[in-house]
């Protein structure tokens, strides 16, 4: 009997170990997806606008290295680079960023890059996270904690609005919507949570992260249930609506807790709006 429960456990152990490498691979197997989302405002000028999204890095468990991103997205057309929050928490990771963005800069988007913070970064202690900032700035990164910036595009302006994270109360609607000029209204924002708070504040596309696309989804991502409302209304990734307008869920390219994914992918998008 002793003899059969250690064959047992052995084997369920080394089962263990297969399932385990299994999810781990799936990190690196990335997703390059290609979103068109169209808008009938005449604020949109008739040349069309791409933006690279990317989201939740989780330096402290990413499979994805700088020279894979820069592979993956060879030959593409970029006119705005966006990241949605969670960089890392812990500041030894910072060093660690500097060649991601290093090869993002190299991409030299026509309008620049732009990014928002997420819950993750916000572990970081005040001069830590400061240093986080700084880093962004280095390589041109402009960082949007309920700000917004107005970009002129073939005779149109673009409006970014970063609205700070959701799920840390730290979003303030009101104040990333100060001083807005008539034009496309494009949000960046961590936890896509805040659209349901958004019926009196228009914009015309969002693109946000934060889930991972559930990261573990087996048989479902039960443990998001404490993650908002939108995972009780199945909305976790890719595409939806609310009230008639479009937002996005990045499933993010790195992972937490354990760097495994079961049911999702990595994933880098490029987002095509157009006329």
């Amino acid at each position: 009997m002793s003899i059969f429960i250690a064959v047992s456990i052995l084997l369920l152990f080394a089962i263990l170990i297969l399932v385990y490498r299994a999810a781990n691979l799936n990190t690196k197997d990335v997703a390059v997806n290609t979103i068109t989302v169209s808008s009938p405002r005449k604020a949109l000028p008739a040349e069309n606008i791409t933006i690279l999204h990317l989201s939740d890095l989780h330096l402290e468990n990413i499979s994805i290295s700088p020279q894979d991103i820069l592979s993956r997205i060879k030959g593409q057309r970029i006119d705005v680079i966006a990241i949605t929050g969670d960089f890392l928490d812990r500041k030894r990771s910072i060093p660690r960023l500097e060649p991601y963005l290093q090869a993002l800069h190299s991409c030299n988007p026509v309008l620049g890059m732009y990014a928002v913070f997420g819950n993750h970064d916000y572990v970081l202690r005040k001069k830590n996270f400061e240093e986080l900032k700084a880093v962004l700035h280095k390589y041109g990164f402009v960082t949007l904690q309920n700000e917004n910036v107005q970009l002129p595009w073939n005779g149109e302006v673009l409006n970014i609005i970063g609205i700070d994270d959701y799920s840390t109360k730290r979003s303030n609607l009101s104040k990333a919507y100060q001083d807005l000029q008539e034009g496309y209204r494009l949000i960046l924002t961590h936890d896509p949570n805040i659209v349901l708070e958004m019926d009196d504040y228009h914009y015309d596309y969002m693109l946000s992260g934060h889930f991972h696309g559930g990261q573990i989804c087996w048989p479902k991502p039960y443990h998001l249930v404490k993650m908002g409302k939108l995972v009780k209304m199945n909305m976790v990734k890719g595409l939806h609506e609310h009230n008639g307008r479009h937002f996005y869920i990045s499933e993010g390219l790195g992972q937490t807790g354990l760097n495994i994914r079961v049911g999702s992918r990595p994933e880098i998008t490029f987002h095509e709006i157009t006329s």
